[in-house]
């Protein structure tokens, strides 16, 4: 695909309330992952590959902790997976999930955000065929035929792996990211993962104008203030 994987997350989590939002974003996550399959994270993979995304987001013990034993109860909140799609400022493509106890609250939020940015709401798939749904594995390494026979040793479905700035970059179909990584680091037991997750990589970026790049700031940081947005994927290529 000739594709260089870029990091999405564009702001630091440096103040109080940025942290407690970054807290109550991982919180919930946990809380699902463990609702939905097993609350224990040697018996369930997607609840230990969220845990360990956590801690590198500096997340506290405490508050992990807290959700999978919340998690652990009778009844409990009732999240739902939601996805919204449209064009932002500069005709840029966004994919906004959400995880909600109360839908026309979350899409009421949402909505606003797009409104007051100049921004439409489009149908569900409308945005997301321009986008490649992936897993990613990211390391440092220099060896792509070594890891490429790892996979292919382990019958990994990968769709390309990647070398490029002293890193490499495994990119496969959702459903194999736990497969990959067993295979990664059963093949190399030292590796450290910087990246491992789930997510949607625009097929072709988009440079905004000075004027359109400031409202798409905004926007982003409208969306982000939502207690029930939980990632956000876009084709904006933001200035270096």
């Amino acid at each position: 695909m000739g594709r260089m994987f870029e990091k999405r997350k564009q702001s630091i989590f440096k103040t109080a309330a940025q942290k407690s939002k970054l807290y109550a974003k991982y919180g919930k996550q946990l809380y699902v992952v463990a609702k939905n399959g097993v609350p224990n994270v040697e018996a369930n993979p997607a609840l230990r590959s969220m845990v360990e995304k956590a801690k590198r987001e500096q997340v506290p013990s405490h508050v992990i902790e807290k959700a999978i034993q919340k998690a652990s109860g009778a009844g409990g909140e009732d999240f739902q997976s939601a996805r919204y799609e449209g064009f932002g400022p500069g005709g840029s493509q966004v994919i906004v999930d959400c995880l909600t106890d109360n839908n026309t609250r979350t899409i009421s939020e949402v909505r606003n955000c797009f409104t007051k940015t100049d921004s439409k709401l489009a149908a569900n798939g409308s945005v997301a065929m321009s986008f490649d749904h992936v897993a990613v594995l990211s390391f440092k390494g220099d060896n792509e035929e070594q890891v490429m026979d790892a996979m292919f040793a382990a019958d990994v479905a990968v769709e390309e792996v990647e070398s490029k700035d002293g890193h490499i970059t495994i990119f496969a179909p959702p459903a194999e990211l736990y497969k990959a990584k067993t295979a990664l680091l059963k093949a190399f037991p030292d590796v450290d993962l910087e990246t491992q997750e789930i997510t949607f990589l625009p097929r072709a970026t988009k440079t905004l104008s000075a004027e359109d790049q400031a409202q798409f700031e905004k926007f982003l940081e409208m969306l982000n203030d939502c207690d029930d947005v939980q990632e956000i994927y876009h084709d904006v290529a933001f200035p270096s």
